[in-house]
């Protein structure tokens, strides 16, 4: 089944009391081109996002958005117990490499006063984070969602992609029914050509012509004009579309490459047609292409 490269996916999450939204867009792009935002929390896991999306998305300009809602509650915080562990040890090596007594007190004493200890431990660097910080399941969470959004992108390409697919579907069979529109054209054109040498050689006078080399002169210049092999070739083209078609995805650029070598096809019948029939066939041709390498430019 096609895929569009055209998406649009959502998803939410809660954690620690915040919602978390997730918006994935996808628009038309040669590779996979990813813009990132989210939010600080995230921030280490930018690069396993980055790989989650290039795996499930495969191909397209990709922007991923992750934004908090905003609340009126204050960010919560935690006493980082572990370090202010660190800092009261530490604060007591010094005591005792400093010698300072416990029971005498003087203006010059650098002892501090018990009561004092655990308020100055918490204005120290890191003694209070955010809770939100030291959310451990936090990417779990996201993860899940992120990938929830992305399956919705996918099934939006999903439905794009058919309409696409059978839009282009439909033009090819066309093109195949104009190229079996050209095969009775062009075998009357060379019977007309033929017919057309013959009369004007006859109406020559007073001059000797030698049959032998007439014909193979004939032969040689109906071969160049013949365009069996052209009909051939893009009868082929337009079948190996099909079935390139039902491929598994990715096949949007090789849909584009089979497109040119159609092109290719079309415009050297057009160059040796010399019917004016044929060359409206062409022209139709040309058009129906030229819609359908626009549609294929979406294609995954």
């Amino acid at each position: 089944m096609m895929q569009s490269m055209t998406g649009f996916g959502s998803a939410a999450f809660a954690a620690s009391k915040n919602v978390y939204n997730i918006e994935i867009r996808s628009l038309n792009s040669k590779f996979i081109d990813l813009n990132i935002k989210i939010p600080t929390v995230l921030k280490e896991k930018e690069f396993a996002i980055r790989k989650l999306l290039s795996e499930k998305l495969l191909r397209g300009k990709i922007e991923i958005l992750i934004w908090r809602d905003k609340s009126d509650d204050k960010p919560s915080y935690e006493i980082n117990t572990k370090v202010i562990k660190i800092y009261h040890e530490e604060i007591l090596k010094l005591k005792h490499e400093l010698n300072l007594k416990k029971d005498e007190r003087s203006k010059n004493d650098y002892r501090l006063n018990q009561s004092e200890i655990i308020p100055t431990l918490l204005t120290l660097p890191e003694s209070l984070v955010k809770s939100e910080s030291k959310m451990i399941d936090i990417w779990t969470l996201a993860e899940k969602s992120i990938c929830e959004a992305a399956e919705k992108l996918i099934l939006y390409r999903k439905k794009e992609g058919e309409s696409i697919g059978e839009d282009i579907i439909h033009r090819i069979n066309f093109l195949i029914k104009l190229t079996k529109t050209i095969e009775p054209l062009a075998e009357n054109r060379l019977k007309k050509i033929s017919l057309s040498l013959n009369k004007k050689l006859s109406q020559l006078k007073d001059v000797s012509i030698d049959k032998n080399r007439y014909e193979q002169e004939l032969i040689y210049y109906l071969e160049k004009l013949d365009l069996t092999e052209e009909v051939v070739r893009l009868k082929s083209h337009l079948n190996f579309f099909l079935e390139a078609s039902l491929n598994t995805n990715p096949i949007g650029k090789k849909l584009g490459f089979i497109c040119q070598e159609i092109g290719r096809e079309i415009n050297t019948l057009g160059s040796k047609a010399s019917d004016s029939k044929m060359q409206k066939i062409i022209i139709q041709m040309k058009d129906e292409l030229e819609k359908i390498k626009e549609q294929t430019l979406n294609i995954l």
